[in-house]
């Protein structure tokens, strides 16, 4: 009998170990965002943009078949094989805003720069972080204006 109670702790470690799933895609969420190492993700490959909608219109057809490189120099370098355009980005933690709170990762801020043409000029905004993986990045912005949202998801290619 002893024997038996010695092995029921045993069974109940095996089935916890079990039944705990791993479902980890490699997304990290805003509450866990390093800042380095966004920067040496994103400057890891060529972009594009898988989603931008602005004011809840769809305009991702706009960066249709372009790439973007984020150099580790802040330089942005986006082509489609005809069209070459330059811009600037940084990701900086920005804890004495004005706006600061509680939560921390509202104060980083992914800043993207384009001067034209217009319609990468419409991206040039300090953008929050919402989630990021090796291979995803979605950002979104809010108006201060108007208190509109958009969405700018950058996918890897």
């Amino acid at each position: 009998m002893k024997s038996v109670l010695k092995f029921i702790p045993c069974l109940l470690v095996c089935f916890l170990m079990i039944s705990c799933e791993s479902e980890d895609d490699g997304t990290i969420e805003v509450s866990t965002i390093d800042v380095e190492q966004v920067k040496a993700v994103i400057a890891s490959g060529t972009w594009s943009v898988a989603t931008y909608e602005e004011d809840g219109m769809d305009q991702t057809s706009n960066f249709s078949g372009y790439g973007f490189s984020f150099n580790a120099d802040g330089i942005i370098n986006v082509s489609n094989g005809s069209t070459s355009i330059s811009g600037a980005w940084s990701i900086l933690s920005d804890s004495s805003s004005s706006d600061d709170d509680s939560n921390d990762n509202d104060d980083i801020d992914f800043n993207i720069f384009f001067t034209s043409p217009a319609n990468f000029a419409e991206i040039s905004e300090d953008w929050e972080i919402v989630s990021y993986s090796s291979t995803r990045i979605e950002l979104r912005h809010v108006s201060g204006g108007d208190g509109s949202v958009d969405r700018l998801i950058f996918e890897k290619q």
